[in-house]
């Protein structure tokens, strides 16, 4: 994988090409070939973090790959990371694979967090989110020799050739490897804050778009509610308010659900036509979210499974529901009953919509995993056992007596769950010997050894979960940001307007031109999301007016934590301390000759570190920074004082 360096319209990010090599496609390499020198053998997170192994391996990469000019070395780290967990599955070495992943992950993380010392600040917020959610192309800046995948299909009409839908942010590859630790950082979750409170506005990318309406791409900024229109269509797709839509959407789908099965029985059950016709828009909302981010993120969503569940279910209803009008028995069908078994589905995915942080919710999707995949070969077995028993008894017999599927696919079911013991003394009528043997073998198989696994297993996963309860939160909430940013025009849409803006604006993108479409496009969204828009606009004013109330106001002078008795502690921290004690302590303790662990760690394996004097110099520059910043301050607030 090749890649090319890209620049930000910051004043101190530029990236400098020589002439012929990208920059980038040396550091992709260079990061391999570092990460692929140093580490040989089976490491975990705590040994990389260990004092030693920080000394010798983590810092000395860190200060080799750090440079502020710069973004794309956090990018190229988590792709190596996806790399080495790929290739760890299909060769020997798949301990030091693991560990080389783990390595890039946590150089990664310790790179951000230079990115966010070192630019404080709104900018240096804007910094990180160019960081993460920046997309690069991994072949762009390649030699033309080098082979390269096909493009992707495009949805028609899209009309996107500029290549973005190559493109792969940083934050992407961090979900998909399931990089909880980097995602954990304080560095990436000021940056995730922002974007899922929509202080960071940009225009994602997608894998394809339903109803594309690229015109204007939104570069990533800071957003500011002074400046921007009463009815902001873009404010839509903030995580923070898209995950408020898409709960109030599902609270309607449930409410129309409830009501086509409380009039189930009447004539005519306007509920279900409604319901049919509501349900299709929510699921063309959620085909495009899994299109849009791939279905590798959005299986990271707590109510994943739960809605696959639910269009599974809806599915086979529909169907059976045609089949039933054709049938004339719409009352006595069969399509209502195949309904009425996507109630749990859909109560549960409400309590995961208001509790998505919730470590029990958190628990049962991951748990959810390892119990499909056991039970698929649990289920796998059961029909081995199955076909082996049919056999048997077609062998045995000469036909005066059939045991049919159903009835010893019973009896071998209450034996997998415990129930019942019926088809161990039948088991005689199969063979005398043989079919005890397979009965028995099967209770011990099916149930005892099924149920241990499945235990231990779920346990492990669980005290995972819990031992790491912080970045399992973190992540989900990632999640929900990265997936919340939408790019295609048709989240814009409610269902079921969703289906009639598809059939209507597509066809009349083939033959506009794309700033007449963008103009119809954003008229529509903002007609039929007034009111959504207005209430989004007016919290967000109040909220800016409340908080520069506050911050002007005398009363805010006054808060209950002057009543605490230690408040004086608090407030000789605040307090800048004169010039000559300043000196006075410089000459006391100065830094730059305070011992650092990694100087008296390993002195006559690693001599003199430059790397601990460089990072001491850089603690100077910014206490001399505050340091008159706080002064500058202080005589400001002085001067006004005396006026």
């Amino acid at each position: 994988m090749f890649l090319v360096s890209h620049c930000i319209s910051l004043p101190r990010i530029i990236i400098r090409l020589s002439r012929g090599i990208s920059v980038l496609t040396l550091l992709e390499c260079r990061v391999r070939r570092l990460v692929l020198a140093s580490i040989d053998d089976p490491y975990t997170m705590e040994h990389f973090r260990d004092p030693k192994m920080n000394a010798l391996v983590v810092r000395p990469l860190v200060e080799r790959l750090y440079n502020p000019d710069d973004i794309s070395v956090v990018y190229c780290l988590l792709a190596n990371r996806v790399s080495f967990l790929r290739e760890q599955s299909k060769e020997v070495h798949q301990s030091v694979n693991q560990a080389r992943a783990i390595l890039c992950e946590l150089l990664a993380s310790r790179v951000l967090r230079r990115f966010h010392e070192d630019n404080p600040g709104p900018q240096g917020l804007l910094l990180l989110s160019h960081i993460l959610v920046e997309g690069f192309d991994p072949f762009q800046g390649a030699p033309s020799h080098m082979e390269r995948p096909a493009n992707r299909p495009q949805w028609p009409g899209s009309g996107d050739t500029s290549g973005s839908e190559r493109k792969v942010t940083a934050l992407e590859l961090a979900i998909v490897s399931e990089s909880k630790f980097f995602i954990s950082s304080a560095a990436c979750q000021r940056a995730v804050d922002a974007v899922h409170n929509g202080q960071i506005i940009y225009t994602p990318l997608s894998f394809m778009d339903f109803l594309p309406d690229h015109y204007k791409r939104r570069p990533i900024s800071l957003y500011d509610p002074r400046t921007a229109p009463l009815l902001n269509h873009h404010r839509l797709i903030v995580p923070r308010n898209r995950n408020l839509i898409e709960l109030v959407h599902f609270v309607i789908l449930l409410v129309l659900y409830v009501m086509t099965m409380i009039s189930r029985h009447s004539e005519v059950n306007m509920w279900e036509f409604a319901f049919c016709i509501y349900t299709f828009g929510w699921l063309l909302e959620k085909m495009a979210a899994i299109i849009e981010h791939g279905w590798a993120v959005h299986a990271q969503n707590l109510w994943a499974f739960l809605d696959i569940t639910f269009a599974s279910i809806f599915g086979a209803y529909f169907i059976l529901r045609i089949y039933d009008f054709l049938l004339d028995q719409l009352h006595s069908g069969y399509g209502l009953p195949i309904l009425c078994i996507a109630a749990p589905v859909m109560l549960t995915r409400v309590a995961f919509n208001l509790l998505p942080n919730n470590l029990v919710f958190i628990s049962v999707h991951a748990m959810m995993k390892d119990f499909t995949v056991l039970t698929f070969l649990a289920t796998w077995c059961f029909t081995g056992f199955l076909l082996a028993l049919q056999w048997l008894v077609s062998a045995s017999n000469d036909g005066n007596e059939e045991f049919s599927w159903y009835v010893v696919g019973k009896w071998m079911l209450w034996i997998w769950f415990g129930l019942d013991g019926e088809g161990i003394e039948e088991s005689v009528r199969f063979h005398i010997i043989l079919g005890p043997a397979l009965m028995i073998a099967f209770a011990f198989l099916g149930n005892t050894l099924f149920l241990t696994i499945l235990i231990a297993m779920l346990t492990n996963t669980f005290s995972k979960i819990v031992a790491d309860e912080t970045a399992e939160i973190q992540f989900r909430r990632a999640v929900l940001t990265f997936e919340g940013v939408k790019s295609d025009s048709i989240f814009a849409y409610p269902p079921p307007f969703n289906i009639l803006a598809l059939m209507v604006l597509l066809p009349l993108k083939l033959v506009t031109t794309a700033r007449i479409f963008h103009i119809v496009n954003v008229a529509l969204i903002r007609t039929l999301n007034m009111p959504t828009l207005l209430l989004i606009s007016f919290v967000e004013r109040r909220r800016l007016w409340m908080q520069s109330r506050r911050a002007s106001g005398k009363r805010s002078k006054w808060q209950f934590t002057s009543l605490s008795p230690h408040n004086d502690v608090q407030a000789v921290f605040k307090s800048i301390p004169p010039t000559e004690i300043s000196d006075i302590i410089d000459q006391l303790d100065p830094l730059g000759e305070v011992p650092i662990l990694e100087d008296d760690l390993m002195p006559t394996m690693a001599g003199d570190n430059p790397q601990s004097k460089l990072r001491r110099w850089r603690m100077l520059q910014r206490e001399g920074h505050r340091r008159t910043d706080d002064t500058g301050a202080w005589s400001s607030s002085s001067s006004i004082k005396n006026e």
